[in-house]
C-alpha cells in the first residue's frame, strides 16, 4: 500500500506545483505607485488623442481616474524607430515611475517590418526599465477584419514579464459608437481605454 500512497502524494504534489508555476508565470505584478509618482504615456496618435481633444485623450482620463500625474507623450504619425530616439530625453525629463507603451500602429499601417517594430519596442522597454520605471504595454491591432493585436505585443509582454492590455483597442475600434474613424477612438472610446488601463494597473497592484 505504501508505494501506492507515496505515488498518489507525489502526483498530487506535482499537480499543485504545476498549477502554481503556471499561475505565477502568467502574472506580471507591479509595485504600488506613490501618490506623487509620474506616469509617462508614450506613443503615437492613439496616445496623443487624435479623434478628440487633448484634455479628453486617454492620458488625461487616466489621470482623473487614478489621481496620479500622467504625461501625454504621444506624437501622431510617429513610427517606432522615431519613438525610440525620442524616449530617452523624456525619461530624463520626467523620471516616470511607470511608462505605458502604446506604439507601433504606424509601422503596421505602413506595412513596415514587424520584426524591426518588435526590436524597437523591446528597446523602449529596456530603456524605461533601465531608468527604474515599470512598464505596461497596450497591444495595437492589425487593422483588418478581426482587429486582433499584432502578435509582437503579447510576445513582448511574455518575454519581459510585463502587464499588457491586449484587447481594448480592438474592442473599441470594433464599435462605431466608440471610434472617430477607422483607426482612432472618439472621446467615449478614449474613456474606455483609460478605464481598462486603470483596471490593469489595479489588478497588477500598481494602484488601489
Amino acid at each position: 500500500m505504501k508505494p501506492i500512497i507515496y505515488k498518489l502524494i507525489f502526483s498530487a504534489w506535482l499537480l499543485i506545483s504545476t498549477v502554481t508555476i503556471s499561475s505565477c508565470s502568467s502574472e506580471a505584478p507591479l509595485s504600488p505607485l506613490e501618490t506623487d509618482a509620474t506616469i509617462l504615456a508614450f506613443g503615437d496618435s492613439l496616445t496623443y488623442g487624435t479623434g478628440t481633444s487633448r484634455d479628453k485623450a486617454y492620458p488625461a482620463a487616466l489621470e482623473k481616474l487614478t489621481g496620479i500625474k500622467v504625461i501625454n507623450a504621444g506624437i501622431p504619425g510617429e513610427i517606432s524607430a522615431s519613438g525610440l530616439k525620442r524616449l530617452p530625453s523624456l525619461l530624463r525629463e520626467h523620471q516616470p515611475a511607470l511608462v505605458i507603451i502604446c506604439h507601433g500602429g504606424n509601422d503596421i499601417l505602413r506595412h513596415m517590418s514587424l520584426s524591426k517594430t518588435h526590436d524597437n519596442i523591446q528597446n523602449m522597454i529596456t530603456l524605461a526599465q533601465a531608468s527604474h520605471a515599470q512598464v505596461i504595454l497596450i497591444g495595437v491591432p492589425e487593422f483588418g477584419i478581426f482587429l486582433e493585436s499584432a502578435s509582437l505585443y503579447p510576445a513582448l509582454a511574455e518575454e519581459n514579464r510585463i502587464p499588457i492590455e491586449n484587447e481594448v483597442l480592438g474592442d473599441i475600434l470594433g464599435k462605431n459608437t466608440l471610434k472617430s474613424d477607422q483607426i482612432h477612438p472618439n472621446t467615449q472610446g478614449y474613456q474606455v481605454l483609460a478605464g481598462r488601463i486603470a483596471s490593469l494597473l489595479k489588478d497588477a497592484g500598481a494602484i488601489k
